[in-house]
């Protein structure tokens, strides 16, 4: 690694640092600094603290759920947008091109719209989710003769089409003083319902789709460059292609069916990583990763802190993202002048 490499590195860590000490202890409990200290000091050594117990139950009981939630939730999609843009070869490309986004959604708002409880409408979302990219797959399997990837994406925006769809028919059908609200908040995305549970089921599946493509990485550079010259240098497109996919749709079911339809971040983050270390994915990775991370919890921190009521993550990531974003392509424009 490069020196310039070390110090990224060292930055972004330093930044998620200073993320996750500030959602510990900002909200309307506010945890002084000193305490948050003593709290983490002791959970690490298992020397006494002599915090107050109000403030330890703020801290891991109530925040601390929360805070590993958004962490796993923004890596997740993060990592899952780094993925699909190398392999697509196209910097707009976001986790839900393929609609997995939309299949969630289906199977959250099928499940609140049949009065299930939380686990089922998680579980509805997350099957739902890998449900779709299938359908978008073996669709786009079928059609021959033209460019696999375009084909694929063409299938993933006709699906997701269909499947918002059948979102709009389930909210028009639902209950309109009980049903459509639920449905509503989590179409908006929010983390306030978060509970340990939800981190400890989420947590490995994104860690199990995190391996893969971190093993593939070699493999997704050369998938850049074209099916005909990575076939050239020995890659086998398809099978490759198909396990980048699989472990990104994993990710961004995962972080969707606990989080709901969280936006920008797989989109505007990768491309942050991007422009900081380059394309190349063994980089490219775990950089979109720490700040996918830190980004989604400065997002949710101030969501649950800007106003009295919480503002949804899936408006304010646009809110965030939209200037973000538009900096982001007025800086890499001056760049190639």
């Amino acid at each position: 690694m490069t020196a310039r490499g070390a110090g990224i590195a060292a930055g972004a860590l330093v930044a998620l640092g200073a993320v996750i000490f500030a959602a510990f202890a900002i909200g309307r409990y506010p945890v002084a600094p000193a305490d948050l200290v003593a709290l983490l000091w002791s959970k690490v050594t298992g020397a006494p603290h002599g915090v107050p117990a109000t403030v330890e139950t703020v801290v891991f009981g109530v925040r601390g759920p929360r805070v590993l939630a958004a962490l796993v939730v923004g890596a997740a999609l993060a990592a899952a947008g780094a993925a699909y843009q190398s392999l697509f070869r196209n910097p707009l490309v976001s986790p839900d091109i393929l609609g997995v986004s939309a299949g969630a959604a289906v199977g959250a708002v099928l499940g609140i719209f049949l009065s299930l409880g939380v686990l089922a409408i998680q579980g509805l979302a997350f099957a739902f989710g890998l449900g779709a990219v299938a359908l978008v797959y073996f669709t786009a399997a079928a059609v021959r003769g033209h460019d696999p990837v375009l084909v694929l994406v063409l299938a993933g925006v006709v699906v997701g089409a269909l499947l918002g769809a059948v979102v709009a028919l389930l909210k028009y059908l639902a209950d309109p003083y009980n049903q459509l609200p639920a449905i509503t908040f989590w179409l908006l995305g929010s983390l306030a319902a978060t509970n340990r549970d939800d981190f400890v089921a989420a947590a490995p599946l994104v860690l199990a789709a995190l391996v893969p493509l971190w093993l593939l990485r070699w493999r997704i550079n050369l998938l850049s460059l074209g099916d005909e010259e990575a076939r050239a240098l020995g890659v086998e497109t398809g099978r490759t292609r198909v396990a980048v996919i699989a472990c990104a749709t994993l990710m961004t079911a995962a972080a969707v069916s606990i989080a709901g339809i969280v936006g920008w971040v797989g989109l505007l983050i990768p491309h942050f990583a991007r422009l900081l270390v380059g394309p190349d994915f063994a980089r490219l990775l775990p950089t979109a990763v720490v700040l996918g991370a830190a980004f989604l919890l400065g997002v949710d921190t101030l969501a649950r802190t800007a106003a009295r009521i919480e503002i949804p993550l899936g408006v304010l990531t646009a809110f965030v993202g939209t200037p973000l974003f538009l900096w982001q392509l007025a800086a890499a424009r001056r760049s190639w002048q």
